[in-house]
Protein backbone atom coordinates (compact mmCIF):
# COMPACT_ATOMS: atom_id res chain seq x y z
CA UNK A 1 0.00 0.00 0.00
CA UNK A 2 0.98 3.60 -0.48
CA UNK A 3 3.23 5.71 1.70
CA UNK A 4 1.58 9.02 2.59
CA UNK A 5 3.21 12.06 4.17
CA UNK A 6 1.20 14.75 5.95
CA UNK A 7 3.23 17.97 5.95
CA UNK A 8 1.32 20.34 8.24
CA UNK A 9 -0.94 18.39 10.59
CA UNK A 10 -0.79 21.16 13.19
CA UNK A 11 -2.80 23.41 10.87
CA UNK A 12 -5.84 21.25 11.65
CA UNK A 13 -5.67 22.14 15.32
CA UNK A 14 -5.84 19.87 18.35
CA UNK A 15 -7.62 16.56 18.95
CA UNK A 16 -8.06 15.45 15.34
CA UNK A 17 -8.22 11.68 14.76
CA UNK A 18 -6.08 10.71 11.77
CA UNK A 19 -7.12 7.04 11.79
CA UNK A 20 -9.47 7.36 8.75
CA UNK A 21 -6.43 8.36 6.66
CA UNK A 22 -4.16 5.74 8.27
CA UNK A 23 -6.69 3.08 7.32
CA UNK A 24 -6.35 3.98 3.64
CA UNK A 25 -2.54 3.87 3.34
CA UNK A 26 0.24 1.45 4.12
CA UNK A 27 2.18 4.00 6.15
CA UNK A 28 1.49 7.57 7.22
CA UNK A 29 4.30 9.91 8.23
CA UNK A 30 3.07 12.99 10.05
CA UNK A 31 4.86 16.32 10.45
CA UNK A 32 3.30 19.05 12.56
CA UNK A 33 4.55 21.74 10.19
CA UNK A 34 6.81 22.03 7.18
CA UNK A 35 8.28 24.75 5.04
CA UNK A 36 8.23 24.83 1.28
CA UNK A 37 11.99 24.25 1.45
CA UNK A 38 11.98 21.04 3.49
CA UNK A 39 8.83 19.64 1.87
CA UNK A 40 10.91 18.18 -0.95
CA UNK A 41 13.11 16.01 1.29
CA UNK A 42 10.14 14.93 3.40
CA UNK A 43 8.20 13.82 0.31
CA UNK A 44 11.03 12.05 -1.48
CA UNK A 45 9.68 8.57 -0.65
CA UNK A 46 6.00 9.51 -0.66
CA UNK A 47 3.34 8.26 -3.03
CA UNK A 48 0.81 10.65 -1.51
CA UNK A 49 1.37 14.16 -0.19
CA UNK A 50 -1.22 15.46 2.27
CA UNK A 51 -1.00 19.20 2.72
CA UNK A 52 -3.00 22.18 3.88
CA UNK A 53 -1.06 25.39 3.22
CA UNK A 54 2.52 24.30 2.41
CA UNK A 55 3.52 25.46 -1.07
CA UNK A 56 4.36 22.70 -3.55
CA UNK A 57 5.88 24.57 -6.46
CA UNK A 58 7.15 23.38 -9.83
CA UNK A 59 10.71 22.82 -8.59
CA UNK A 60 9.53 20.71 -5.67
CA UNK A 61 7.17 18.59 -7.76
CA UNK A 62 9.83 18.00 -10.41
CA UNK A 63 12.06 16.46 -7.75
CA UNK A 64 9.43 13.91 -6.67
CA UNK A 65 9.12 11.25 -9.41
CA UNK A 66 7.38 8.82 -7.03
CA UNK A 67 4.55 11.19 -6.10
CA UNK A 68 1.18 10.17 -7.54
CA UNK A 69 -1.40 12.09 -5.50
CA UNK A 70 -1.65 15.38 -3.62
CA UNK A 71 -4.48 15.65 -1.13
CA UNK A 72 -5.13 19.24 -0.11
CA UNK A 73 -6.87 19.50 3.27
CA UNK A 74 -8.69 22.65 2.15
CA UNK A 75 -10.78 23.91 -0.74
CA UNK A 76 -8.27 26.33 -2.26
CA UNK A 77 -5.50 24.99 -4.50
CA UNK A 78 -3.43 28.15 -4.85
CA UNK A 79 -0.47 26.59 -2.98
CA UNK A 80 -0.09 23.83 -5.59
CA UNK A 81 1.53 24.34 -9.01
CA UNK A 82 -1.38 22.77 -10.86
CA UNK A 83 0.22 22.99 -14.32
CA UNK A 84 3.30 21.08 -13.19
CA UNK A 85 1.21 18.52 -11.32
CA UNK A 86 -0.88 17.91 -14.43
CA UNK A 87 2.16 17.67 -16.68
CA UNK A 88 3.75 15.10 -14.37
CA UNK A 89 0.57 13.04 -14.03
CA UNK A 90 0.10 13.87 -10.34
CA UNK A 91 -3.56 13.91 -9.31
CA UNK A 92 -4.66 16.74 -7.02
CA UNK A 93 -7.75 16.41 -4.84
CA UNK A 94 -9.21 18.96 -2.42
CA UNK A 95 -12.03 18.91 0.13
CA UNK A 96 -15.21 20.98 -0.02
CA UNK A 97 -18.21 21.47 2.19
CA UNK A 98 -16.45 20.46 5.39
CA UNK A 99 -16.99 23.81 7.12
CA UNK A 100 -20.46 24.77 5.93
CA UNK A 101 -22.12 24.59 9.33
CA UNK A 102 -19.14 26.07 11.15
CA UNK A 103 -18.70 29.04 8.79
CA UNK A 104 -22.42 29.78 8.50
CA UNK A 105 -22.69 29.75 12.31
CA UNK A 106 -19.72 32.13 12.56
CA UNK A 107 -21.25 34.39 9.91
CA UNK A 108 -24.51 34.66 11.83
CA UNK A 109 -22.55 35.32 15.03
CA UNK A 110 -20.89 38.30 13.35
CA UNK A 111 -24.20 39.57 11.96
CA UNK A 112 -25.90 39.29 15.35
CA UNK A 113 -23.00 40.90 17.22
CA UNK A 114 -22.85 43.83 14.79
CA UNK A 115 -26.63 44.26 14.77
CA UNK A 116 -26.63 44.49 18.58
CA UNK A 117 -23.55 46.75 18.60
CA UNK A 118 -21.73 44.25 20.80
CA UNK A 119 -18.25 45.78 20.27
CA UNK A 120 -19.49 49.23 21.31
CA UNK A 121 -21.44 48.08 24.36
CA UNK A 122 -18.66 45.79 25.54
CA UNK A 123 -16.28 48.73 25.33
CA UNK A 124 -18.73 50.90 27.29
CA UNK A 125 -18.98 48.32 30.08
CA UNK A 126 -15.20 47.88 30.14
CA UNK A 127 -14.72 51.63 30.56
CA UNK A 128 -17.31 51.99 33.31
CA UNK A 129 -20.10 53.77 31.45
CA UNK A 130 -22.81 51.33 32.55
CA UNK A 131 -21.57 51.46 36.12
CA UNK A 132 -21.93 55.25 36.11
CA UNK A 133 -25.22 55.42 34.19
CA UNK A 134 -28.20 57.39 35.54
CA UNK A 135 -30.47 54.56 34.35
CA UNK A 136 -30.49 50.77 34.50
CA UNK A 137 -29.33 50.33 30.90
CA UNK A 138 -27.26 51.94 28.15
CA UNK A 139 -28.90 52.94 24.87
CA UNK A 140 -26.26 55.09 23.24
CA UNK A 141 -25.77 52.88 20.18
CA UNK A 142 -28.80 52.15 18.04
CA UNK A 143 -29.25 48.43 17.47
CA UNK A 144 -30.78 46.69 14.46
CA UNK A 145 -33.65 44.21 14.69
CA UNK A 146 -33.01 41.64 11.97
CA UNK A 147 -36.64 40.63 11.39
CA UNK A 148 -37.80 42.15 8.12
CA UNK A 149 -34.36 43.45 7.20
CA UNK A 150 -32.77 42.78 3.82
CA UNK A 151 -29.76 40.46 3.69
CA UNK A 152 -27.83 40.49 0.41
CA UNK A 153 -25.50 37.55 -0.12
CA UNK A 154 -22.73 37.38 -2.70
CA UNK A 155 -22.20 33.69 -3.44
CA UNK A 156 -25.06 31.22 -3.69
CA UNK A 157 -23.01 28.11 -3.13
CA UNK A 158 -23.27 25.78 -0.17
CA UNK A 159 -22.07 28.41 2.31
CA UNK A 160 -24.18 31.28 1.07
CA UNK A 161 -27.25 29.07 0.98
CA UNK A 162 -26.62 27.86 4.54
CA UNK A 163 -26.34 31.44 5.79
CA UNK A 164 -29.59 32.27 4.02
CA UNK A 165 -31.37 29.42 5.84
CA UNK A 166 -30.14 30.64 9.22
CA UNK A 167 -31.05 34.25 8.44
CA UNK A 168 -34.56 33.25 7.38
CA UNK A 169 -35.07 31.89 10.90
CA UNK A 170 -34.59 35.47 12.12
CA UNK A 171 -37.21 36.71 9.67
CA UNK A 172 -34.80 38.36 7.25
CA UNK A 173 -35.51 38.94 3.55
CA UNK A 174 -32.83 37.27 1.42
CA UNK A 175 -31.44 38.23 -1.99
CA UNK A 176 -28.55 36.63 -3.82
CA UNK A 177 -26.50 38.88 -6.06
CA UNK A 178 -25.43 37.81 -9.53
CA UNK A 179 -21.99 36.26 -9.76
CA UNK A 180 -19.39 39.04 -10.03
CA UNK A 181 -17.73 39.04 -13.40
CA UNK A 182 -20.66 37.30 -15.07
CA UNK A 183 -23.59 39.53 -14.11
CA UNK A 184 -24.73 39.98 -17.72
CA UNK A 185 -25.39 36.24 -18.14
CA UNK A 186 -26.83 35.79 -14.64
CA UNK A 187 -30.56 35.97 -14.02
CA UNK A 188 -30.11 37.22 -10.45
CA UNK A 189 -30.03 40.99 -9.71
CA UNK A 190 -26.64 42.65 -9.76
CA UNK A 191 -24.92 43.68 -6.56
CA UNK A 192 -25.19 47.31 -7.64
CA UNK A 193 -28.97 46.93 -8.01
CA UNK A 194 -29.35 45.29 -4.59
CA UNK A 195 -26.87 47.27 -2.54
CA UNK A 196 -28.84 50.51 -1.95
CA UNK A 197 -31.63 48.54 -0.22
CA UNK A 198 -29.37 46.15 1.72
CA UNK A 199 -29.33 46.22 5.52
CA UNK A 200 -26.73 43.45 5.78
CA UNK A 201 -24.21 42.26 3.19
CA UNK A 202 -22.52 38.87 3.58
CA UNK A 203 -19.70 37.75 1.28
CA UNK A 204 -19.22 34.07 0.36
CA UNK A 205 -17.46 34.23 -3.00
CA UNK A 206 -13.89 33.35 -4.02
CA UNK A 207 -11.23 36.02 -4.46
CA UNK A 208 -10.77 36.55 -8.19
CA UNK A 209 -9.96 39.48 -10.41
CA UNK A 210 -13.71 40.11 -10.64
CA UNK A 211 -14.17 40.16 -6.85
CA UNK A 212 -10.99 41.92 -5.71
CA UNK A 213 -12.12 45.09 -3.90
CA UNK A 214 -15.69 44.24 -4.88
CA UNK A 215 -16.73 46.42 -1.96
CA UNK A 216 -14.84 49.64 -2.56
CA UNK A 217 -15.30 53.31 -1.77
CA UNK A 218 -17.66 53.90 -4.70
CA UNK A 219 -20.01 51.07 -3.79
CA UNK A 220 -19.97 52.09 -0.13
CA UNK A 221 -21.21 55.54 -1.16
CA UNK A 222 -24.30 53.88 -2.69
CA UNK A 223 -25.12 51.83 0.39
CA UNK A 224 -27.14 52.77 3.46
CA UNK A 225 -25.04 54.39 6.15
CA UNK A 226 -26.45 51.73 8.50
CA UNK A 227 -25.25 48.81 6.35
CA UNK A 228 -23.55 45.90 8.15
CA UNK A 229 -20.89 44.03 6.15
CA UNK A 230 -19.57 40.57 7.00
CA UNK A 231 -16.70 38.89 5.16
CA UNK A 232 -16.02 35.23 5.93
CA UNK A 233 -14.67 34.62 2.43
CA UNK A 234 -11.24 36.02 1.55
CA UNK A 235 -9.31 39.14 2.45
CA UNK A 236 -9.17 41.54 -0.46
CA UNK A 237 -12.80 41.16 -1.52
CA UNK A 238 -13.39 44.23 0.62
CA UNK A 239 -11.18 47.28 0.24
CA UNK A 240 -10.50 47.22 3.98
CA UNK A 241 -9.11 50.75 4.07
CA UNK A 242 -12.14 52.21 2.29
CA UNK A 243 -14.47 50.28 4.61
CA UNK A 244 -12.58 51.47 7.66
CA UNK A 245 -12.74 55.08 6.46
CA UNK A 246 -16.52 54.73 5.99
CA UNK A 247 -16.92 53.17 9.44
CA UNK A 248 -15.00 55.99 11.10
CA UNK A 249 -16.99 58.61 9.21
CA UNK A 250 -20.35 57.13 10.18
CA UNK A 251 -21.08 56.03 6.61
CA UNK A 252 -21.12 52.32 7.51
CA UNK A 253 -23.04 50.70 10.34
CA UNK A 254 -20.68 47.86 11.16
CA UNK A 255 -17.99 45.57 9.81
CA UNK A 256 -17.12 42.00 10.72
CA UNK A 257 -14.24 40.20 8.99
CA UNK A 258 -12.66 36.79 9.43
CA UNK A 259 -9.95 37.23 6.82
CA UNK A 260 -7.22 39.68 5.85
CA UNK A 261 -5.23 39.89 2.59
CA UNK A 262 -2.08 38.53 4.27
CA UNK A 263 -2.35 35.84 6.95
CA UNK A 264 -1.13 35.71 9.57
CA UNK A 265 -0.81 39.53 9.54
CA UNK A 266 2.76 39.59 10.84
CA UNK A 267 3.31 43.13 9.59
CA UNK A 268 0.08 44.35 11.17
CA UNK A 269 -2.95 45.82 9.44
CA UNK A 270 -5.07 48.94 9.79
CA UNK A 271 -8.04 46.78 10.83
CA UNK A 272 -6.13 45.42 13.81
CA UNK A 273 -5.04 48.91 14.86
CA UNK A 274 -8.65 50.09 14.65
CA UNK A 275 -9.83 47.54 17.23
CA UNK A 276 -8.76 49.97 19.96
CA UNK A 277 -11.15 52.62 18.60
CA UNK A 278 -14.85 52.97 19.54
CA UNK A 279 -16.13 51.34 16.34
CA UNK A 280 -18.68 48.65 15.53
CA UNK A 281 -15.86 46.46 14.25
CA UNK A 282 -15.05 42.76 14.76
CA UNK A 283 -11.95 40.98 13.46
CA UNK A 284 -11.66 37.23 13.99
CA UNK A 285 -8.45 35.28 13.15
CA UNK A 286 -9.65 33.25 10.14
CA UNK A 287 -11.28 30.76 12.49
CA UNK A 288 -14.83 30.57 11.15
CA UNK A 289 -14.10 27.01 10.01
CA UNK A 290 -12.56 25.55 13.16
CA UNK A 291 -15.30 23.64 14.98
CA UNK A 292 -14.04 20.15 15.96
CA UNK A 293 -16.70 18.62 13.72
CA UNK A 294 -15.50 20.57 10.68
CA UNK A 295 -11.85 19.76 11.28
CA UNK A 296 -12.60 16.07 11.68
CA UNK A 297 -14.65 16.12 8.49
CA UNK A 298 -11.56 17.30 6.61
CA UNK A 299 -9.85 14.05 7.58
CA UNK A 300 -12.87 11.96 6.59
CA UNK A 301 -13.05 13.66 3.18
CA UNK A 302 -9.30 13.30 2.67
CA UNK A 303 -9.58 9.58 3.41
CA UNK A 304 -12.40 9.37 0.86
CA UNK A 305 -10.17 11.09 -1.71
CA UNK A 306 -7.38 8.57 -1.14
CA UNK A 307 -9.79 5.64 -1.37
CA UNK A 308 -11.35 7.04 -4.52
CA UNK A 309 -7.96 7.47 -6.15
CA UNK A 310 -6.87 3.95 -5.21
CA UNK A 311 -10.04 2.47 -6.66
CA UNK A 312 -10.06 4.53 -9.85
Amino acid sequence: MAHAVMLDAQSLGPAVDLSPVRDQVGHLTVYDKSTAENARERLVDADIAIVNKVVLDAQTLAALPRLKLICVMATGLNNIDMDTASARGIAVKNVVGYGTRSVSQHTMMLILALANRLPRYQSDVLHGQWQQSDFFCLQDHTTLELAGKHLVIVGQGELGSAVASLAEAFGMRISFAARPGNAAADQRPSLDALLPDADVLSLHCPLTEATRHLIDAERLKRAKTSLLIVNCARGGIIDEHAALDALRAGRLGGLGIDTLPSEPPRDGHAMLDALTEPLNLIVTPHNAWITPEARQKIIALTADNIAGFANA
